[in-house]
C-alpha cells in the first residue's frame, strides 16, 4: 500500500464526498504527530540538552576557576564524576537510553580528564597520543553500550587520531596517502556497521549514523581525488581512485536497493566536483571556467530531476 501523504488526501477530497470528520481523523492518524510522538521527541530533546549543558557547565567551571584549583582537585573532581556516572549507568534501575547517555557523558569527560592532565603536567594536550588514549580508554564502553551517539564520538576520535599522527610523527606520509587511508578506514567502518548487526542478529544502527559515516568517507575521497588531479600521479592516487570507484558503485546499488535518496545524491555530487576539478586541470582560462560553470549547473539540474523522478516512483 502506498504511503498516504497530504497530496493524496487533497486529491481524494476534491474528487469524492469524503466527510470532514473522516479527513480530520486521517490527518491526525497518518500525517500529524500525535501526543505520544511529541512526548517522545521532547523527552529525548530535554535529555540531550540536560547532558550537554551539564558537560558544558563542567568545562566552564574548570576554565573559570583554573588558576584557583589545586592540581589534585582538578583531576579528582573529573575522576569522581566519571566514576559516579559509570556507577549510576551500571547499577541504577533506569531506562537503557538514560544509561547509554550517562556513558556518553562519561566518555566525553574522559577527554576532559586527559586534557586537564596534559595541562597540569605539560604532556602536550594537543598531541595525537591524547586522542589515542581517549579512543582506547572508551573502546570497551563503546562496544558494550552499542549506542550510536557514542559510536559517532568513537569514529570522530579515530579520524582525528590518524590526522594528528600524520602531522606529528608520520612525516613521510603524503596528504594523498592520508586521505586514502582515512577513506579506506571509514569505508570499512560503514560495511561493518551494516553487516555486523545482520550477522549477529543485533538491532541495526540508526540511519543517520550510517549516513554520517558514509558522508565522512565521501568527503575524504572527494578531497583526495580532486587535489590529486592537480599533482603528479602517485600510487596513493590510483589506489584511492579505484577504492572510490568501487565504493561509489556499491553505494549507488545500495541506494537503489534501499530506496535511499541520500546515496543517490551525495555520490553523484562528489563525481560532479571531481569532474569539475579534472576540467580545471586541463585549463584555467576564462573559457574553461565558463564551461565548468555550465557543466555544474546542468549536471546538478539533471541530478535534482532524477532524484525527483525516483521519489515519485517510490512513493507511487
Amino acid at each position: 500500500m502506498a504511503k498516504i501523504d497530504r497530496e493524496y488526501i487533497k486529491i481524494l477530497c476534491s474528487h469524492s464526498n469524503w466527510s470532514e470528520i473522516g479527513v480530520r481523523k486521517t490527518l491526525e492518524g497518518q500525517i500529524y504527530s500525535g501526543v505520544a510522538s511529541w512526548q517522545r521527541f521532547l523527552k529525548f530533546l530535554l535529555l540531550a540538552l540536560g547532558v550537554s549543558f551539564t558537560v558544558a557547565g563542567i568545562l566552564f567551571f574548570f576554565a573559570y576557576n583554573w588558576a584557583e584549583l589545586h592540581k589534585f582537585a582538578k583531576l579528582g573532581i573529573i575522576e569522581t564524576l566519571i566514576v559516579l556516572l559509570i556507577l549510576i549507568a551500571v547499577f541504577a534501575k533506569t531506562k537503557p537510553l538514560i544509561k547509554k547517555v550517562l556513558v556518553l557523558a562519561a566518555s566525553i569527560l574522559v577527554g576532559v580528564l586527559y586534557a586537564v592532565f596534559g595541562q597540569v603536567y605539560q604532556t602536550g594536550a594537543d598531541a595525537y597520543d591524547f586522542f589515542l588514549g581517549w579512543t582506547l580508554f572508551i573502546s570497551i564502553w563503546v562496544l558494550f553500550s552499542n549506542f550510536a551517539a557514542l559510536w559517532a564520538l568513537f569514529v570522530a576520535l579515530l579520524n582525528v587520531t590518524f590526522i594528528l599522527y600524520a602531522e606529528q610523527l608520520a612525516y613521510e606520509w603524503s596528504e594523498l596517502f592520508l586521505t586514502c587511508l582515512l577513506f579506506g578506514m571509514n569505508s570499512l567502518l560503514i560495511l561493518g556497521f551494516i553487516i555486523i548487526p545482520k550477522v549477529f542478529k543485533m538491532p541495526p544502527f540508526p540511519l543517520w549514523f550510517i549516513q554520517l559515516v558514509a558522508l565522512t568517507a565521501i568527503v575524504f575521497s572527494t578531497i583526495g581525488i580532486s587535489s590529486g588531479i592537480f599533482e603528479k600521479p602517485q600510487p596513493s592516487f590510483w589506489a584511492l581512485f579505484l577504492m572510490a570507484a568501487l565504493f561509489y558503485g556499491v553505494g549507488i546499488w545500495y541506494g537503489l536497493k534501499t530506496k535511499s535518496l541520500f546515496y543517490l545524491s551525495i555520490i553523484p555530487f562528489s563525481v560532479i566536483i571531481i569532474l569539475s576539478a579534472a576540467l580545471l586541470d586541463l585549463s584555467d582560462e576564462a573559457g574553461m571556467l565558463f564551461a565548468i560553470g555550465i557543466f555544474i549547473v546542468t549536471s546538478i539540474t539533471l541530478l535534482i530531476k532524477m532524484l525527483l523522478n525516483y521519489q515519485k516512483k517510490w512513493e507511487s
